[in-house]
C-alpha cells in the first residue's frame, strides 16, 4: 500500500498562521466533537454507543509565546533552537554556575575532592610503576605486563579480558576514577538547586563519557587486535560504513528523501497480524483484527497507542506480536494506528487527541460489538486513556468500559526520571520556538534527546563497535520499528509539556476536558498497570503514583526490561521476570519499597498473567466475530505515511 490508496482531507482544525499565535484563538472542533451534552446523556440512558465528548480549548491555559509576538524575538530564538536541536545553553549554563559558585563556596567539599582527585590520579600510576621497576627480592603481587587483574567493576564497556591486562588495566582504572570523581563532584553540594544538580550532572557525565579509553584507537585492546588480524580493514570497513549513514542522514534531513528502507516491512515483516481498516478519520485509522477462534471474550480489546511511535510496537512479529498473542488467547482486538503529522496540522491540541482520536475510536468500537471494552493504554496513549476514562467516569458513562490497563503511562508527573532533565522553563521555551518555527517536533529530534540518556550504549558503543570495529549491528525488529520515527504537533506537544509534564494539571485535578475539570479519583473500573525496571521515559516509580490517586482495584505489575523491550516480553523471552500484586478496594495504600521487597519474582512473560487477569474481568464468550471488509486491510494506510 501507499500514500496514494488514501486521500483524507486534512484535519479541520488545521491551519498554519504566519504571524498569529497559537493560543490566539481556541481551535476549531471537528462535526464530530460538536455534541451537545443532551445528545450524549440521550445515548447513555438508550444504550448507544457515546458519541465523542466537546471539547473546548482554553487559550489561557496555552503557554503564551515564548517571544512575546515579536517577530525579531521569534525569529532569533527559532535560530537558535534550531542551532541546539530544542535544547536550552541557558539552562546547562544556569546549572552549571549554581554549581560552581555552591562548590566554591564549600571549602570541605573541594578539600575531599582534591585529596580523592590526587588518590585517583597517582595509584594507578604507582601500580604501573611499581609493575615495571618491582625488585626481585618484592614479594608484593603487582600486575604485570601480559598478567590478567581482576576488574575493578562490571562496568559493561571494560567487559573483554583485554582489559584486564596492562597497561590496558591502567587506562580503565584511570577512567573509572576519574568518572567517580565527577560523579561525586556533581552531587551533594548543599544549597544547589536539585534540578540543577541533575543537569550538572548529566552534562559532566556527558564529558567523561566521551573520553572512555574505549572511543580511541590507541587505548583499546578490542580495536588494536581487530586492527592486527584484519591489516587494518575494520577501519576501511568502518569508513564505509559512517559515509553510508551520512549519506542516509543527509537523504532525510537535507534533501528531504525518506532514509534507506529497513530490512523490516510494515505488512511484509512487522505489522503482519490479519486485519482490517473498520474506521477512518483525519487523525486515525481503527484496525479490528480477524479472530483465530471459534469464541473469543464477549468484551472486547481496544489498544491506544502513543502518537509518538507508530501502532506497530504492539504487533511485530508474530512471535513477539502482543496484538497476535491476544487474538490467539480469544479476544476480540482492534487497535489505534495514529497519523504522522505534518505543518499543517500544528494547530491539533491534545483534546483533539482525545475527542476525535480516542473517544472516536471507542465509539465506533461499542458501536460494532454493542458491549463494555477492555480498553488498553500505551505510554503518551495510557495517558490518554486515563483522561477519557476520568472523563467518563465524571459524565456518568459507567457502562462503556469494563477495565483499564496502563502500560507504561504516566498520569503524576512529579518523578519523571531522566527526561526531566529536558523539562524546564528555559528549556521549553526553546523547544517552544523550535517547534513553532516547523510546526512540529520532528522525531529525529526526539531521538537525539533518547539516545543523550543512553550515550554510553546508544552513541559511544555503537561508533566504536561499527566505524572503529567495522562491525554492522544486526538489525532486529525492535531497532527497525524505532527507527521509523513520528513528528508531534505543535500545539499538542505544547500543551502535553506544559499542562501534564511541568505543571501536572492532571494530577492536580486541574485538566480540562468538556469546559470542566476530570479526576483521575472518579476511575471506578478494575485497572492494571505495568511499569518497567529500567524505563527512562515512565520511570516506574512514577507510574505506580497512580495508587495514591484512585480507590478502585489496581494490580501493578513490574517487570523486567525498558520502555519498549519491557512491554515486548513475549512467552519464551530469556530473561524476563515480573512482580505482580493486586489491592483491593478499599485496602490501604503500600509504599513503592514496600512493594519491590514484600513481591515475590515470577520468572517468565507478564502477557500470560495479564490476559489471565482481562478473563477474570470479562463475563464469558460469545462466537467469534466475523471483521467486515472495512477500508482495506492492516496495517492500513496512515502507518506508510512518511
Amino acid at each position: 500500500m501507499t500514500e496514494a490508496n488514501a486521500q483524507p482531507t486534512a484535519p479541520a482544525n488545521a491551519h498554519t498562521p504566519e504571524n498569529e499565535p497559537a493560543s490566539a484563538k481556541p481551535a476549531k472542533v471537528t462535526k464530530a466533537a460538536n455534541v451537545t451534552k443532551a445528545r450524549r446523556n440521550a445515548a447513555h440512558r438508550s444504550g448507544q454507543a457515546i458519541e465523542p465528548v466537546e471539547v473546548t480549548l482554553h487559550p489561557d491555559r496555552l503557554p503564551a509565546p515564548t517571544t512575546r509576538d515579536d517577530p525579531l524575538d521569534r525569529a532569533a530564538h527559532a535560530a537558535l533552537a534550531m542551532m541546539t536541536g530544542g535544547l536550552s545553553p541557558a539552562s546547562m549554563a544556569l546549572a552549571w554556575l549554581d554549581w560552581s559558585m555552591h562548590l566554591s563556596a564549600s571549602p570541605g567539599k573541594c578539600l575531599e575532592l582534591a585529596l580523592r582527585a590526587w588518590r585517583d590520579a597517582w595509584l594507578p600510576g604507582a601500580d604501573s610503576a611499581l609493575a615495571a621497576h618491582a625488585a626481585p627480592n618484592d614479594t608484593t603481587h603487582h600486575p604485570q605486563p601480559g598478567e590478567q587483574a581482576a576488574p575493578a567493576t562490571p562496568d559493561p564497556r571494560f567487559a573483554a579480558p583485554a582489559w584486564s591486562l596492562w597497561p590496558f588495566c591502567v587506562y580503565r582504572d584511570t577512567f573509572l576514577g576519574m568518572q567517580r570523581w565527577w560523579e561525586d563532584a556533581t552531587t551533594g553540594v548543599p544549597g544547589v538547586e536539585r534540578h540543577h544538580e541533575e543537569l550538572a550532572r548529566f552534562g559532566a557525565r556527558q564529558w567523561v563519557d566521551a573520553w572512555s579509553p574505549g572511543n580511541f584507537v590507541a587505548t583499546n585492546p578490542a580495536v588494536l587486535e581487530a586492527t592486527a588480524k584484519t591489516g587494518g580493514a575494520n577501519f576501511v570497513a568502518g569508513a564505509q560504513q559512517w559515509l553510508a549513514d551520512f549519506e542516509d542522514m543527509a537523504a532525510s534531513h537535507v534533501a528531504g528523501r525518506p532514509r534507506s528502507p529497513s530490512a523490516y516491512q510494515p505488512g511484509r515483516d512487522v505489522a503482519i497480524t490479519p486485519g482490517k481498516v473498520v474506521w477512518r478519520n483525519a487523525l486515525c485509522e481503527l484496525l479490528q483484527y480477524a479472530p483465530s477462534t471459534a469464541h473469543v471474550a464477549r468484551e472486547p480489546v481496544f489498544i491506544v497507542p502513543s502518537w509518538i511511535m507508530k501502532y506497530y510496537i504492539l504487533d511485530l512479529q508474530p512471535h513477539d506480536s502482543l496484538v497476535r498473542f491476544l487474538v490467539d488467547q480469544g479476544y476480540t482486538v482492534f487497535m489505534i494506528s495514529w497519523r504522522n503529522p505534518g505543518a499543517e496540522a500544528r494547530d491539533l491540541g491534545l483534546n483533539d487527541y482525545l475527542s476525535n482520536g480516542l473517544l472516536a475510536a471507542l465509539a465506533q468500537v461499542r458501536e460494532r460489538c454493542g458491549e463494555p471494552v477492555h480498553a488498553v493504554g500505551y505510554c503518551l496513549g495510557g495517558t490518554l486513556l486515563a483522561i477519557a476514562a476520568a472523563t467518563l467516569a465524571r459524565d456518568g458513562h459507567t457502562d462503556t468500559l469494563r477495565s483499564v490497563t496502563l502500560l507504561a503511562a504516566q498520569t503524576d508527573f512529579t518523578e519523571p526520571g531522566e527526561l526531566g532533565l529536558f523539562i524546564d522553563a528555559s528549556e521549553l521555551a526553546a523547544l517552544d520556538a523550535l517547534m513553532w518555527r516547523q510546526g512540529y517536533l520532528d522525531g529525529a529530534q526526539m531521538a537525539a534527546a533518547f539516545q543523550l540518556l543512553n550515550a554510553r550504549d546508544l552513541i559511544w558503543s555503537r561508533m566504536m563497535s561499527e566505524y572503529l570495529l567495522g562491525r554492522r549491528s544486526k538489525p532486529n525488529d525492535l531497532m527497525a520499528w524505532n527507527a521509523d520515527t513520528t513528528r508531534l504537533p505543535y500545539r499538542m506537544h505544547t500543551e502535553y509539556l506544559h499542562s501534564l509534564f511541568l505543571d501536572n494539571d492532571l494530577a492536580a485535578g486541574r485538566y480540562h476536558v468538556d469546559g470542566r475539570n476530570v479526576a483521575l479519583s472518579d476511575i471506578e473500573w478494575p485497572t492494571f498497570v505495568v511499569g518497567t525496571e529500567r524505563d527512562h521515559v515512565s520511570p516506574w516509580r512514577s507510574v505506580y503514583k497512580l495508587l495514591l490517586f484512585t480507590h478502585n482495584p489496581v494490580t501493578f505489575l513490574l517487570t523486567a526490561g525498558g520502555h519498549n523491550a519491557g512491554i515486548v516480553s513475549e512467552p519464551g523471552h530469556a530473561g524476563r521476570h515480573y512482580r505482580c500484586a493486586t489491592r483491593e478496594r478499599g485496602a490501604p495504600y503500600r509504599g513503592r519499597q514496600e512493594f519491590l521487597d514484600e513481591t515475590p519474582v515470577t520468572e517468565g512473560s507478564w502477557w500470560p498473567r495479564w490476559t489471565e487477569w482481562l478473563r477474570t474481568q470479562s463475563s464469558g464468550q460469545v462466537k467469534a466475530r466475523a471483521v467486515p471488509d472495512g477500508l482495506g486491510d492492516a496495517p492500513g494506510t496512515y502507518i506508510f505515511e512518511p
